[in-house]
């Protein structure tokens, strides 16, 4: 058995928490554990590695844990890393990189400290073959992770390899698209599930629609993509391919739910040729509409998710003569008339760094939850477009 910790998103703990409880139920050895800022911890042995790289949606990585020991120093870190047994995971002709992290630590030199773990590692195996691996920053073999805090040291080998927004389906993103994980996240959050109505009216290259489309059909996020784990020493590839194949996919629905709408007609088909190349083969309906033009597209209400443009995405066609923050809120108090006017009954949620956003669309959240989007701190707004929002408004005595 194994300790395992699966980084995250920051604000989607608690999802991929849910979300690793959910595939645990088809293992008898992986348990899900604490929840910490940046991820969270599991055990299991290493076919739940394999299980957690195939189905979660939400995970960054999978990264098994070595070894942990109290440290003062970076020779602490040095002696605790050579004496680990590399060479039961990986040759010494495997590429290797190196990452460290840390928060609140005493060290001076995060780089320094990288190049200790690096040294020991290399050392251990010159000690053993009179050979070293070769270092490759852009597509190692194995990566090797280093989680500094203020009193402890943690050492991780990653299972994943490439990061597991990474499905091996993407081949064109538009400008700043969301990450994968990220989309299956705010999926999740937002409490939609396969068969209730789904609407991004500002799809871009379609991340949002992808996911989506791939959970209704029951793709697993790793189907179409490798693992480092592949390279281990030993690996077997009859339990992977097993597991890969025990998958048994939905049946393709009978009729849409899951739409999507764009202002540029490039992105359009960006988002056409994704969802072909994620495997989707039932029909999932785009337009090219400006956002503040759309209607609801289905009769029964259902969940409008959407990552709204910001800056000069907003004026996507021809040049305007507006600045860019009077464009912003032109567009945004178009936009929430439209939601008030055409989308009663549904739940809107909005994915934005712009913290004032309900404020240009004239529009009271009813929830607002904080996310990171890498580095940029971010809201996922909910609004209820509650049914006869307008006429509430238009009854309101005048005053004199």
């Amino acid at each position: 058995m194994a300790s395992y910790f699966c980084p995250c998103p920051r604000g989607m703990e608690a999802a991929l928490a849910e979300e690793l409880g959910e595939i645990a139920q088809d293992s008898t050895s992986l348990k899900v554990h604490n929840q910490v800022p940046g991820g969270v911890h599991c055990s299991g042995d290493l076919h739940d590695a394999y299980r957690i790289n195939l189905h979660s949606r939400i995970a960054s990585r999978v990264l098994m844990r070595m070894a942990v020991t109290g440290y003062q120093n970076e020779n602490d870190i040095y002696d605790l890393v050579l004496a680990q047994p590399w060479e039961d995971w990986f040759d010494v002709d495997h590429t290797i990189r190196v990452d460290v992290t840390a928060v609140k630590s005493p060290l001076r030199s995060l780089e320094f400290t990288t190049l200790k773990i690096k040294d020991a590692v290399c050392d251990r195996f010159r000690d053993q073959f009179n050979k070293r691996p070769s270092v490759d920053t852009k597509a190692p073999d194995m990566r090797i992770v280093g989680f500094l805090d203020a009193r402890q040291f943690t050492i991780y080998l990653d299972t994943s390899g490439e990061a597991l927004f990474k499905r091996g389906w993407r081949e064109e993103t538009g400008d700043a698209p969301l990450r994968e994980n990220l989309a299956a996240g705010l999926l999740r959050v937002s409490g939609w599930k396969p068969g209730t109505p789904l609407f991004d009216p500002m799809c871009g290259s379609g991340t949002i629609l992808c996911e989506a489309a791939q959970m209704v059909q029951g793709i697993p996020p790793g189907a179409r993509r490798r693992f480092a784990f592949e390279n281990f020493n030993g690996f077997d590839p009859a339990p992977w391919q097993a597991m890969k194949a025990a998958v048994k996919v939905n049946p393709l629905p009978e009729s849409p739910t899951i739409f999507g709408s764009d202002i540029s007609g490039d992105m359009v088909e960006m988002t056409r040729h994704n969802l072909r190349c994620a495997g989707i083969l039932f029909e999932v309906p785009l337009k090219q509409i400006e956002a503040q033009e759309v209607k609801a597209p289905t009769e029964a209400p259902g969940i409008l998710l959407t990552n709204p443009p910001y800056g000069e995405r907003i004026g996507v066609r021809g040049d305007s003569s507006l600045p860019e923050d009077e464009l912003a809120t032109t567009f945004y108090s178009a936009l929430g008339t439209t939601l008030k006017q055409r989308f009663a009954g549904w739940t809107v949620f909005l994915f934005t760094a712009d913290l004032g956003l309900p404020r240009l669309l004239r529009l009271k959240e009813a929830r607002k939850t904080p996310f990171f989007n890498g580095a940029l701190e971010c809201r996922l707004f909910r609004f209820d477009m509650v049914a006869g929002y307008n006429r509430r408004e238009e009854a309101k005595p005048k005053t004199v």
